[in-house]
């Protein structure tokens, strides 16, 4: 399964055109403008299951700076100060990483 098989792909582009400029990426915003905060918890999980490259069941902070470049391969790196913000911001037991509780939660709120 990809993530064009739960989101639409107009909207990828659209949220990854967004915060195209450096330290313009917000999670908020781009998980509304793709489409994510419309979708099922159990969708969430699977996006975050695509997300989560090396399949530990945590996105962390390494996996994070490539977040964008999940949803299309030539999209740009986040910033250092971007993914840690990120990871902050979805990261509520302070372990450095972001499970997909953490993620929903974000999403949602």
């Amino acid at each position: 399964m990809s993530l064009t098989d739960i989101l639409n792909p107009s909207d990828i582009a659209a949220a990854l055109r967004d915060c195209q400029a450096p330290d313009s990426f917000s999670p908020k915003k781009f998980f509304q403008i793709s489409g994510m905060s419309k979708k099922s918890s159990s969708q969430i999980k699977e996006i975050f299951r695509i997300l989560d490259n090396d399949q530990s069941g945590f996105i962390e902070e390494d996996e994070l700076k490539y977040f964008l470049q999940r949803f299309e391969c030539g999209a740009r790196v986040l910033t250092t100060s971007e993914t840690k913000t990120f990871l902050a911001s979805a990261d509520h037991d302070g372990d450095g990483k972001i499970g997909a509780e953490g993620i929903n939660l974000l999403i949602f709120i």
